[in-house]
């Protein structure tokens, strides 16, 4: 068996800046006043961390970040929720993801779940707007509400799965599909192999510079998604 872990920003889906809107007012009722700056796009870093980041960005006092940022992390799933139409009605499930997740899904041996920044929550609310979600055993995934360091949750995963399907998970047999660099460093550090997709932000070379063992281009290949994806597991 190969774990399959997913990531979903911009190698599944794009959802514009509904995030960043969250992330916006959930800072403006917390910290009562509305942000400067908001997170950097496609950066694949955790939401609580990005949460942080925000506040300090913001001139927010060092002693208050950790209260503000566990109260803001809690509103974010049910505020994104609250988004739920707009995701429907202007998401974008990206070239082949559908059938890419079909396939794997499928595959016998190939355990399909998630590895991602969001919360679960939020991530939850994405995958089941824009009609992805039952290609994937969401139980056994890790997510941010897990561990705020992402190379962390593929050891959560791993355990997940093993309990569940049986077996051991690691390297060998644990592959990570993602877009961005910090897809590649949660598998070289948290213990999986990498297929990177140059769908988001970062290029092929990027990619492959920062240590992925596979890049593709998109998700349009299904066979050959297939292929690299039974090539980390041998």
């Amino acid at each position: 068996m190969i774990l399959v872990l997913w990531d979903i920003d911009r190698t599944l889906v794009y959802t514009g800046d509904i995030d960043r809107r969250v992330y916006r007012e959930a800072f403006t009722e917390v910290v009562g006043r509305p942000p400067m700056a908001l997170p950097a796009r496609g950066t694949g870093v955790t939401m609580p961390l990005a949460v942080r980041e925000l506040l300090f960005a913001n001139d927010v006092p060092a002693a208050q970040v950790d209260h503000f940022a566990s109260r803001i992390v809690d509103q974010l799933p049910r505020r994104l929720e609250g988004y739920r139409a707009l995701i429907e009605s202007t998401g974008i499930v990206l070239p082949g993801a559908v059938d890419a997740l079909r396939a794997v899904h499928r595959a016998e041996l190939l355990i399909p779940t998630v590895v991602t920044g969001n919360l679960r929550g939020s991530a939850e609310a994405k995958l089941s707007a824009l009609g992805l979600i039952d290609y994937l055993d969401t139980a056994v995934g890790a997510y941010a509400s897990d561990d705020a360091h992402r190379p962390a949750l593929v050891g959560i995963a791993q355990r997940r799965a093993a309990v569940v399907y049986g077996g051991r998970f690691e390297r060998a047999n644990t592959v990570i599909v993602g877009d961005s660099l910090e897809d590649v460093r949660t598998g070289t550090q948290g213990g999986a192999r990498v297929v990177a997709v140059a769908s988001g932000t970062t290029s092929c070379q990027e990619l492959r510079d920062a240590g992925a063992d596979h890049v593709l281009q998109d998700l349009t290949d299904t066979a050959e998604l297939l292929r690299v994806i039974a090539g980390c597991g041998r």
